[in-house]
């Protein structure tokens, strides 16, 4: 064999012990010990344990926040920039998703799950998505397909092989949209192995409502929601206002779950969440569980600045209540703290130390 030969060969082998050692010894063995030390199994079956990340969340506290609260999966967000409440067009972050890929290869290789999510950022941030009400539903349910879901599908989901991809978040004006929701679950199953969910917004019910069941967001057109069949897994965002009261005990905030006194709704969440549940046969995740440092957390939690009165204790107090009444729950797959990845005086849900001892408790 003459020499140029043999520097051939030597370099094929070269190449492919690299390969064999890339994806064999690392990608399958390293990787797989740490997703499998990372599972977090009780009595009462396997549990997500997660963190949402603010936008601008920065990788090292993410990091740093994985380990203090002994998460074992987190929701990372690419930033889906849409122009007004009524637009039908949107484009995805280029730095958003260059960070997120960033992240999800440090936390591949630490063995932690990611729940891939488009999140809408309406106006640089200023609007809510539960307000977004496109004027042309054919047009953007279009370009949430193509523009967003298939990007996030062939540049993230699928080579990073992440937990699951959450195929929409608290659109509450058009949820209601039925075959196009299906559409799009039939969609990203075609082009997508993984498991995939959708994150639904919280609800509220009362007694004397008589609109109860024909109000926008209503839990009966939960219940009858068909997208909500074809997930994998059901995502709240768990907002519930609980109390009409500014400070609670965790008694009153595990009674409040059973019975909400706020208005004098009486609403059952521990039961509604139950028979959710139960009549879709999936199981219910908190894709959203937060609480801010303030006087009235439990009151208006999606509120995140319900008083100028800080009160870690209050934060806390909501997420021991939740883990009380959830905990042990078999239909129950597991929550997301919102939100982490930032910490800062602006950040009013980012857990207190009392919350962080009760967070990291969970499951043990």
């Amino acid at each position: 064999m003459n020499r140029n030969k043999r520097i051939i060969l030597s370099v094929i082998i070269l190449l492919v012990t690299a390969f064999f050692v890339k994806k064999v010894l690392i990608d399958i063995v390293y990787v797989g010990q740490q997703y499998e030390k990372n599972r977090i199994v009780t009595p009462y079956g396997e549990k997500i344990k997660s963190g949402n990340l603010s936008v601008d969340y920065s990788i090292e506290q993410v990091m740093m926040d994985i380990e203090q609260l002994g998460l074992n999966t987190v929701n990372v967000p690419v930033q889906i920039d849409i122009p007004s409440l009524t637009a039908n067009t949107m484009t995805v972050n280029p730095e958003s998703k260059t960070k997120a890929l960033q992240l999800i290869k440090k936390l591949r290789y630490k063995g932690i799950n990611v729940i891939l999510e488009p999140y809408p950022y309406i106006r640089n941030g200023e609007l809510y998505e539960t307000e977004l009400n496109p004027e042309n539903i054919n047009e953007w349910f279009w370009n949430w397909k193509q523009v967003v879901l298939s990007p996030l599908i062939n540049d993230i989901a699928k080579p990073y092989k992440v937990y699951a991809l959450c195929l929409g978040s608290n659109f509450d004006q058009f949820e209601s949209e039925y075959n196009y929701w299906s559409d799009v679950a039939d969609f990203v199953r075609t082009n997508y192995q993984g498991r995939i969910t959708y994150k639904t917004n919280w609800w509220y019910t009362a007694e004397w409502d008589t609109q109860k069941d024909k109000r926008i967001g209503s839990y009966t057109m939960k219940l009858n929601n068909p997208i909500l069949q074809k997930v994998d897994f059901i995502s709240v965002a768990a907002y519930f206002e609980l109390t009409d009261k500014e400070t609670n005990t965790v008694e009153n905030l595990v009674s409040s779950i059973y019975s909400t006194p706020i208005f004098n709704r009486h609403q059952n969440i521990y039961e509604e969440l139950k028979n959710l549940s139960t009549q879709l046969d999936k199981p219910v995740f908190f894709g959203e569980l937060g609480f801010p440092k303030r006087n009235g957390a439990a009151v208006h939690p999606w509120n995140p600045l319900p008083s100028n009165i800080v009160n870690e204790q209050e934060q806390a107090n909501g997420f021991q209540a939740y883990k009380e009444v959830f905990e042990k729950e078999t239909w129950n797959l597991g929550f997301s703290v919102f939100a982490i990845g930032k910490k800062d005086e602006l950040k009013n849900y980012y857990p207190s130390d009392q919350s962080i001892a009760i967070i990291k408790s969970w499951y043990r």
